[in-house]
């Protein structure tokens, strides 16, 4: 799946939170609904098989209860996607990433091969449709998320290129898939912000230490030999760098890859490099552009959604804009584009009682025009606006109503942009607000199976809120994209 991913270290967040966020885009020309649930243990299969590949997989005992944003209809799997397990351990799952035909050579993907005559099916790897159900109930740790993660890897095998993150309240750790069975993975510093899209992003890597301490990276055990023997690595000076060994650098990257990761460095860093101009530094065509950066001022979640969100807004790229060279306008894939299905953002709050300290935040539809909103992950089921999403197009749930919202917005822009920057505000203000009113309510409260009835009502009543904010706006986006329609005659017959 194409996606943009945004990952922030607890010393670079606003409020001491790990922070990982990611657009969930659908390929071109598709639209994927979604819904966000609860997963309970005992919906947990005991042997997994995967609907694409067909891989089969045994799954450990006693599975976790964790939050999921599958796909709401059925027929290629699950694609959890994003959730939080009861021990606050976190997981994305996956930006997709690049290769070389180097890596893809000496450990090539496993796909899957049907039965044909007589020859018998051969299940494939394991791929974006599986990651995040066969190991977020199971792990307790960010570090042991990439631990497992890993293992499948080397086993099963994948059919595809992937970058995951996993968090916890101390960590975060991205790992990316190299060819069929290895893997690398960084821990993001404490104190930056990690930006990726759809390509290999590890920019700088410590084999030593992935391959005895691991403190800080972790890899394939056979990942030195992996290099000598295949010829990978192409330095002078034996200094690793993944995107040289493992990753692309196609013409195809600088219109699709490179220019998104620009502008997100250039959002949160507009001082500390030349972006623009002649003498820029770094350009939306640069090969070499930061994996992570120490942001200039500390990251809120309001800023990971607007870059989430973005369509190139203050550069000649931006194809909204009404001024500049039209020539440039459309130029570089927008971040914010048509066919997000969500957006998730899971922040892990210091200072809290671990059962209300994490927050799932979550946006249906095409960013550009869509709300972001949180709710407690620590429950047993989520509201029904977010959870019953259906085939059949409809305002009684989040997802439709924001894919309707969308397209309105985007087809009467001038018009309507307005009332979407008021429906976002608010939503969000309103949404603050609630946290912090039932954040209260539970400091004061010690009884467990009371916290859990406040946290339960906490979601209601944001699904509550969220529903007539959005009620609202689509009225006025469908009026004002009604004043636009070719047959509207000036002359009244009223």
């Amino acid at each position: 799946m194409p996606c943009t991913t945004i990952l922030v270290g607890k010393k670079a967040s606003f409020d001491g939170s790990t922070m990982i966020a990611r657009n969930d885009d659908s390929p071109s020309g598709q639209y994927t609904p979604k819904k966000f649930v609860v997963v309970q243990p005992t919906e947990q299969p005991t042997l997994y098989k995967s609907v694409l590949s067909h891989v089969e997989v045994p799954l450990p005992e006693n599975p976790m209860r964790y939050t999921s944003v599958p796909n709401a209809v059925a027929g290629e799997g699950i694609w959890a996607a994003s959730g939080v397990n009861e021990t606050n351990v976190a997981m994305t799952a996956t930006e997709t990433i690049t290769s070389n035909p180097r890596v893809l050579g000496a450990d090539p993907l496993v796909e899957y091969q049907p039965a044909e005559g007589d020859k018998k099916e051969i299940p494939g790897g394991l791929g974006e449709e599986d990651f995040v159900s066969i190991v977020l109930p199971y792990i307790h740790s960010a570090r042991e998320g990439v631990q497992r993660l890993g293992s499948l890897l080397e086993q099963y095998g994948t059919y595809e290129m992937n970058g995951m993150a996993f968090q916890d309240s101390d960590e975060i750790w991205w790992l990316e898939t190299i060819g069929g069975h290895h893997w690398i993975a960084r821990r993001v510093p404490d104190d930056v912000y990690v930006v990726m899209p759809n390509q290999l992003g590890i920019d700088t890597f410590d084999l030593e230490d992935a391959l005895t301490e691991q403190k800080e990276f972790m890899c394939s055990p056979d990942m030195r030999s992996f290099i000598e023997e295949n010829h990978l690595d192409l330095s002078f000076d034996g200094k690793n760098n993944p995107r040289d060994m493992f990753g692309s650098h196609d013409d195809a990257d600088h219109v699709y890859n490179t220019p998104r990761a620009w502008y997100m460095l250039r959002y949160f860093n507009p001082h500390s490099k030349v972006w623009d101009g002649t003498s820029a530094e770094f350009s939306p065509s640069s090969d070499d552009l930061p994996w992570c950066m120490v942001p200039e001022k500390k990251v809120t979640v309001e800023d990971v959604k607007y870059v989430l969100s973005s369509h190139y807004q203050g550069t000649p790229y931006d194809p909204y804009a009404s001024y500049g060279d039209s020539s440039m306008k459309g130029a570089y894939r927008s971040i914010g584009v048509n066919r997000t299905d969500f957006l998730s953002v899971i922040q892990m709050r210091p200072g809290y009682e671990t059962d209300n300290g994490t927050l799932q935040w979550v946006a249906f539809a095409s960013n550009a025009f869509n709300v972001l909103v949180p709710f407690y992950a620590d429950v047993d089921e989520t509201p029904g606006y977010l959870s019953n999403t259906t085939a059949e197009v409809t305002t009684e749930n989040f997802y439709w109503a924001s894919r309707m919202i969308a397209a309105m917005t985007d087809a009467s822009y001038d018009k309507s942009v307005f009332h979407m920057e008021r429906y976002q505000e608010s939503v969000m203000s309103k949404g603050h607000a609630l946290i912090r009113q039932y954040d209260k309510l539970l400091e004061a409260e010690t009884d467990e199976t009371m916290r859990g009835v406040l946290k339960q009502e906490a979601n209601q009543k944001i699904a509550d809120m969220l529903k007539r904010e959005t009620q609202a706006t689509l009225d006025k986006v469908l009026y004002e994209l009604s004043n636009t329609m070719k047959n509207a005659y000036s002359r009244s017959d009223a």
